[in-house]
């Protein structure tokens, strides 16, 4: 087990302490922010497209070969990431990191099925959570001081170890024989990458590339129209050709690149969108907080590790200790509590929220919602897991790679695209009705790429206009608003997102442990007990 959690706390450590590392890359690659979000997006874009072939891999080789392999790959990665000497280095890292991620995925769920059984496997499954969220703690703690006293490049480098650490206690686990008769569904891989590609790349870049019409910044334009919002509808529609595929060669009876049997049911489907929407809120919130206090407050990556820091053990415990109250409540009980914590977390967030993530107020509203996404993802995820058969163990992982880091991708790049659409809505609006600052004092600034900058960083833009102090001290006000008025806001949009969830929560299983599955999903039916 500790190999195998050690597993999952490299990928997770990894993704963690790109947010912590935030205003280190953007110093050293002197790039904006939503570059290093890109980042973010370019592991779990990789992760989420090829870790349906990553699950096949392990079916056909066996998961101890696959997860030593891929193991041995990620340190290779996690070396490019230390000594990148440009973002695009760093992307491709983070790229070729999500690809080791996608044949990770589906091999650490594959070993703990052919491990463990029934009350330790959910166990099992609660410790995979809480590794994860273990790791998101512990890259926001190291990451932060590491960030803060000597630089980011070090947190990635501890990783370089720890692959080392986790190839060589690989040895000691049981090994796992291969399907050589599993076969690889190459026109599926091809439709699957696309699909998740498209759909990903157009959510990040709906920001630069506009919503609706054309910006300047778009590499082209289909009549006037934006690509991110038509590459999105493409890539919903390829995903749909991917599933009539994938049906069509079951029927046939060959080997499928998802086995549609792990969500053939509505209670599959719904953990599946049930687990979309946390994560892709967990992701918004992970990239949220660091922005607001790296980027605008102009703090140390050690004081975001900090604010950060309840939130995310009250991740570990819940993940962990969740399993505790299986016998007690029922998943759809579970599930409809964990979101209706998160809705009501998100919008104490939006009415407390200052200038200091460290009130009271806050920290408690990160907790709350931490408890909340700690348990829906460990419930979830052995939703699935115990819904399917153990031979689909690998498909069932992939699954799991497949929403989660497609929805972290979709959730980071939402957030970046909403709160910059916020903040330049609010800074136009402001400037739009304001006596103190002329347009040809608006003119020598440029206000096509609105962003999130410090109070420095603006003042010293500043410096080089011919604005008075009076003026320069109107656009810092109007800048101050702004930001913690496009917070406020997005913090309230993600919120109704929660609220929302809770349909899909409803319609996750209604029975306990030691109960026979009520015959309806819908909300209501009694559930037949045994005696």
């Amino acid at each position: 087990m500790i190999a195998i959690a050690l597993g999952q706390a490299l990928m997770s450590f990894n993704v963690a302490s790109l947010p912590v590392a935030l205003s280190g890359m953007v110093a050293s690659f002197n790039v904006p922010p939503t570059t290093v979000a890109t980042g973010i997006v370019m592991y779990s874009l990789a992760v989420a497209g090829l870790v349906m072939l990553g699950a096949k891999l392990t079916q056909r080789f066996g998961a101890l070969r696959v997860f030593r392999v891929v193991v041995a790959v990620f340190g290779v990665a996690q070396v490019l990431m230390t000594f990148s000497p440009t973002a695009t280095t760093m992307l491709i890292a983070q790229g070729l990191s999500g690809a080791a991620g996608a044949a990770l995925v589906p091999s650490l769920v594959a070993l703990i099925a052919h491990n463990y059984s029934g009350k330790q496997q959910a166990t099992a499954l609660g410790a995979l959570g809480s590794a994860r969220a273990a790791a998101g703690v512990l890259a926001f703690l190291i990451g932060g001081v590491l960030g803060t006293f000597i630089g980011w490049r070090p947190a990635f480098g501890i990783l370089i170890v720890m692959s080392g650490v986790v190839f060589m206690l690989s040895f000691r686990l049981k090994p796992d024989a291969g399907r050589p008769d599993v076969q690889i569904d190459i026109v599926g891989v091809v439709l699957a990458a696309l699909a998740i590609i498209m759909i990903s790349f157009g959510f990040n870049n709906l920001n630069r590339w506009g919503l609706g019409i054309a910006t300047p910044g778009a590499p082209f334009n289909l009549f006037g129209l934006s690509p991110a919002p038509v590459m999105i509808v493409l890539g919903i529609v390829i995903m749909q050709a991917f599933l009539m595929w994938t049906r069509k060669r079951q029927e046939a009876g060959k080997t499928p690149l998802l086995d549609l049997r792990v969500i053939d049911s509505p209670y599959e489907r719904a953990a599946v969108y049930a687990m979309f929407t946390v994560v892709a809120l967990e992701a918004a919130l992970n990239f949220s907080v660091p922005l607001y206090i790296q980027i605008v407050q102009g703090r140390t990556p050690l004081a975001s590790a900090i604010a950060m820091m309840p939130f995310n053990l009250s991740v570990f415990f819940s993940a962990m200790l969740i399993v505790r109250f299986y016998d007690k409540l029922s998943p759809r009980m579970i599930g409809q509590i964990g979101f209706s914590l998160c809705t009501i977390a998100l919008i104490w967030l939006s009415w407390v929220v200052r200038n200091d993530w460290s009130e009271i107020p806050v920290l408690f509203g990160l907790v709350v919602f931490g408890i909340g996404q700690g348990s829906l993802v460990t419930l979830l995820f052995n939703v699935l897991v115990t819904a399917s058969p153990k031979e689909l163990a690998g498909d069932v992982g992939s699954l799991r790679g497949t929403t989660g880091n497609l929805a972290a991708a979709v959730g980071t790049a939402v957030a970046g695209a909403l709160l910059v659409g916020l903040l330049s809505a609010g800074i136009f609006s402001s400037l739009a009705s304001n006596p103190v600052i002329p347009p040809y004092i608006q003119s020598q600034v440029n206000l096509d790429s609105v962003n999130f900058v410090s109070n420095d960083r603006l003042y010293a833009a500043l410096q080089q206009t011919t604005a008075t102090p009076v003026q320069v001290e109107e656009a810092m006000r109007i800048n101050t608003e702004a930001r913690l008025r496009a917070l406020k806001i997005g913090l309230l949009i993600m919120a109704g997102l929660a609220l929302v969830a809770i349909l899909p929560a409803s319609r996750l299983p209604g029975y306990k442990p030691g109960e026979l599955p009520d015959p309806s999903p819908v909300p209501g039916t009694v559930a037949p007990r045994t005696t």
